[in-house]
């Protein structure tokens, strides 16, 4: 790692071919804006909705690709791929094969599959490279709702009751399962994307026919939960092996849920309550379940846990985001800014956090007596 006056070089990778691409362009945005550039170094690689890797400039051209200034990326330009190699944090140039300045750290900002899912902390740990955020096992195991799901349940954590259906092994009679089960509404969803996409919430027997239909468009696994009659709670979560909470936010939607279109593209789609008018009481109970779902998870780093706070004053988990949004508007950097960290901070803590558990791992032994 660099010391002294040498800066980190830090790989903030964004884009990708997941359906939450647009919002990762955001994101990347912000956290590009908030890198101390007097202590760190970025290096730009953008992953274009095929899965091809572009470095700097020409990644420049996918973080803006929505500009109409700009034409979609020149696929003429530097194309790059990591190559593990012991000690080495080689990228490569995949044109003539000529190894590119090292990095020293990866920043993913890559929400969804291909990116939040373990695959890219997976290139990362072969490649002998830290990695901002949770590792394989926490980071894939928060992606698939339904596994997330069951390791809650066996942690005595509350959850909404669940339904999961394979696209190849659907039941002829999933929809009297569901109904027999729940009645309605309920809400279907991808077991492996995140922003709302996908997501419907059904009040009869048509419309969720059309929405297994949905979520099976976006992933081979569907989940159907019970509606939760509560408030909608977001927790932000830093750290490693002593995780610490935010202050907890709200959102206060208009149209039903918080959907794709309310989080992103309607300003008067949801109001981001931050913080959330909570009791004592109430903060305690969100911020140590929120805290309990993170350890449950293994998760490192940081994470985004959103809950439901029921009447009665139980928290009831939804889902742990690990590469959480970080775009303008997102609720993991604005709760943190509201309990007193601001953006340059945050991103300078992930870093360090990802690399003091590299190192930590580094030195266990990897031979036996």
């Amino acid at each position: 790692m660099k010391t002294g006056k040498g800066k980190i070089r830090v790989a903030i990778m964004f884009g990708g071919r997941s359906a939450e691409h647009e919002v990762s362009l955001q994101s990347a945005k912000n956290v590009l804006a908030s890198l101390d550039l007097d202590k760190y170094e970025p290096v730009l690689i953008g992953i274009d909705r095929e899965g091809r890797w572009y470095l700097n400039e020409h990644s420049l051209s996918l973080l803006n690709e929505n500009d109409p200034r700009l034409i979609q990326l020149n696929h003429n330009g530097t194309e790059v791929a990591l190559a593990p190699s012991g000690d080495a944090r080689q990228l490569i140039s995949l044109r003539d094969r000529a190894a590119l300045p090292d990095i020293d750290v990866i920043f993913p900002v890559l929400h969804g599959p291909y990116g939040e899912d373990g695959t890219i902390q997976g290139l990362a740990k072969l490649a002998n490279l830290p990695c901002v955020g949770p590792g394989v096992l926490g980071s894939a195991v928060a992606m698939d709702k339904d596994v997330m799901k069951r390791l809650f349940r066996d942690a005595g954590i509350p959850i909404a009751d669940f339904l999961a259906f394979h696209q190849s092994r659907l039941p002829a009679d999933a929809i009297d399962q569901v109904e027999g089960r729940f009645g309605f509404p309920v809400f279907v969803k991808p077991a492996n994307l995140g922003s709302s996409v996908g997501i419907s919430r059904c009040a009869t027997r048509e419309e969720l026919r059309k929405a297994i239909e949905l979520a099976f468009a976006y992933d081979l696994k569907a989940i159907v939960e019970e509606a939760i009659v509560g408030r909608e709670i977001e927790v932000s979560v830093l750290g490693n092996d002593e995780p610490v909470a935010s202050l907890p936010g709200e959102v206060v939607t208009s149209g039903g849920f918080y959907s794709y279109n309310a989080k992103y593209i309607d300003e008067n789609g949801a109001v981001l309550s931050v913080p959330a008018r909570l009791e004592p009481e109430q903060v305690r109970t969100v911020q140590e379940t929120a805290i309990r779902a993170y350890v449950a998870l293994c998760c490192t780093g940081m994470s985004r846990v959103d809950l439901f706070l029921r009447p009665n004053g139980e928290a009831v988990v939804n889902e742990v985001n690990t590469i959480p949004g970080f775009t303008r508007i997102s609720m993991y950097p604005k709760l943190w800014e509201a309990s007193g960290i601001g953006h340059r901070e945050l991103v300078d803590r992930l870093i360090t956090l990802a690399i003091e558990d590299f190192d930590r791992r580094n030195g266990l032994k990897t031979t036996p007596d």
